[in-house]
């Protein structure tokens, strides 16, 4: 099989449409005479997937990374508009004439399975009539970010961002946690109209989209369009029930040791984040310089090589960590996929969950980087989600042993503590978040009462016991703050699969860190070129995530919270 290509150019344009067109058509008209000759055609097939896909991921990190600007607003805006509808049906025919293709059949069924598979699936599932309503679809996701990267709130006599005001409610003055609180969902509350708006515009279209591919609602949808192949949404219920068993117990024994740690007959939402201890807050960092450095040093105790690969992103335009005015909410790892290459965006402002988010986020981009020399873009590319987050919370507890590059040996055992309860509050907000989905998107005619009602009955389910007294209408709208919801729909049992793939992998890290760290990377150099549980058999995991893992996996959480 060949694995080199210069069918497209290195420098060329890929934000005007006249100038990748060509490439497409040529694609389009080349005879594929053997096996070898398709095998060639798709690898110059994925080059031009990657040049087109860089350009988007360019102007997506610029416009993130400053929300105010318009300029930046308008090029992001422009290529979703003018060039990804223009593109898609050029790239479902490419994906017919594979599907078409005669020598299809006498390709190798294990190295091209999931490719095939993958492929059948978008022509089985490409609509020339959704790309419009996909189009309005990314506007509405753009004005939720708009939004909420504009949010900023003023506590004390000092403007803050949204993370910045999280930051206080790990403050040990209780009435400045409580003031901070209702300056952020004020402002929140201030655009809940608008908020609410945009995902009331969503919902339809997500559903005519649906029906447009002759699915009965969203939900039945998303879940061939994100390839679920190897569970189903009874399955993710399965879940949902484990985390109701299992998870929440201790969830809410956890919170009730806390007020009771306190002083507290009852947890007010201002007392989630504090040391219990009336310990001052964890600041493990002043600035993001500091942040990437003591990752650095994390990564190369943990393992030379990691370090090494780490080191690919202090290049100066690979990471955007601190936390401004006018940035997008959230963090993400994008990868360039022409020149290969990572890129982190985060909202860093000086917290424990902050040097967690960081480690999080360089997991992903190893993972990019360790499978950056597979020749199909469409592995390099297409591995899910489900294992591409074993990557990034895997790298989370693996650096447990070296939180000392950013704390005193006592201040990292509190990070412990706390990241191990983290995962615990996690866990049901992953399931709360997507039996939520899963209600929306069966219920498609729902008025906005019976979401409410609905979202109320699942934090009554899987939420933290908390007195909301007083506050009724600011939990009713809490779904808002999930990005997921509104940019990417259904995208989000992913963390909870992964985190249980994470925990399996630490417990076998604390037998032997070796074998471990080897099981990590044999999974990620395989990109996306098996199926799901092939991939988590590489890491030497087993693909489930119901009740049973649960168990297993939180008894080894609270086993280790007792120490």
């Amino acid at each position: 099989m060949m694995i080199q290509t210069d069918f497209v150019p290195t420098d060329i344009d890929c934000g005007d449409f006249q100038n990748i067109e060509p490439f497409y058509q040529a694609l389009l008209d080349r005879a594929i005479e053997s096996p070898e000759a398709l095998e060639q055609w798709l690898i110059d097939a994925g080059e031009l997937d990657a040049a087109v896909s860089e350009e988007q991921t360019l102007r997506y990190i610029a416009m993130t990374c400053q929300t105010d600007d318009e300029e930046k607003a308008k090029a992001y805006r422009a290529f979703e508009e003018e060039i990804v509808p223009r593109v898609k049906p050029l790239a479902f025919a490419l994906n017919h004439k594979y599907v078409d293709c005669p020598h299809r059949e006498a390709l190798d069924t294990d190295r091209y399975h999931v490719l095939d598979r993958n492929i059948a699936n978008e022509v089985e599932l490409f609509r020339e009539e959704n790309i419009p309503l996909e189009t309005q679809l990314s506007r509405l996701g753009q004005e939720y970010d708009t939004i909420c990267g504009a949010m900023t709130v003023t506590v004390d006599g000092d403007e803050l961002t949204m993370p910045q005001v999280t930051k206080l409610q790990e403050e040990t003055d209780r009435p400045l946690r409580e003031r901070a609180w209702r300056a952020m969902v004020e402002r929140r509350a201030r655009d809940a109209d608008a908020i609410r708006g945009i995902f009331d515009k969503m919902r339809p279209l997500r559903q005519e989209v649906a029906q447009n591919t002759g699915f009965a609602d969203f939900r039945d949808y998303s879940f061939r369009r994100m390839r679920r192949f190897d569970y189903t949404p009874a399955t993710c219920e399965d879940f949902h029930r484990g985390v109701e068993q299992v998870v929440v117990p201790l969830y809410r024994k956890l919170l009730a040791e806390r007020a009771a740690s306190l002083g507290l007959d009852a947890l007010r939402p201002w007392d989630l984040a504090v040391d219990p201890k009336g310990r001052p807050p964890l600041r493990p960092f002043e600035n993001a310089d500091e942040l990437a450095d003591g990752a650095h040093r994390i990564f190369n105790r943990l393992d030379p090589d990691l370090g090494v690969l780490f080191v690919e992103l202090l290049d100066g335009t690979s990471l955007d960590l601190a936390t401004r005015k006018g940035k997008a909410p959230g963090g993400y790892q994008a990868t360039r996929d022409r020149i290969r290459k990572p890129f982190i965006f985060m909202n860093a402002a000086g917290t424990a969950r902050d040097v967690e988010t960081m480690l999080h986020e360089a997991g992903h981009a190893f993972h990019a980087i360790l499978c950056r020399d597979e020749p199909l873009y469409q592995y390099r590319n297409g591995y899910g989600s489900e294992i591409a987050e074993v990557a990034s919370m895997t790298m989370e507890l693996f650096t447990h042993k070296y939180l000392d590059e950013f704390y005193t040996p006592g201040e990292a055992d509190r990070h412990r503590g706390k990241h191990l309860e983290g995962i615990v509050q996690v866990l049901c907000w992953i399931a709360q978040i997507d039996a939520f989905q899963h209600w929306i998107y069966t219920h498609p005619d729902h008025t906005s009462d019976q979401r409410r009602d609905c979202w109320l009955a699942l934090d009554d389910r899987f939420g933290p016991n908390v007195d909301w007294t007083g506050l009724e209408h600011f939990r009713e709208e809490y779904w808002q703050r999930q990005l997921h919801l509104f940019s990417y729909p259904f995208y989000y049992i992913e963390y909870g699969i992964a985190q249980l793939g994470a925990l399996g992998l630490w417990l076998q890290f604390r037998k032997d860190p070796g074998q471990a760290l080897d099981n990590y990377r044999s999974a990620l150099t395989l990109g996306g070129s098996k199926p799901l549980p092939d991939l988590f058999a590489a890491a030497g995991l087993t693909f489930a995530f119901g009740p049973d893992v649960l168990k297993d996996c939180i008894a080894l959480v609270e086993a280790q919270l007792a120490e």
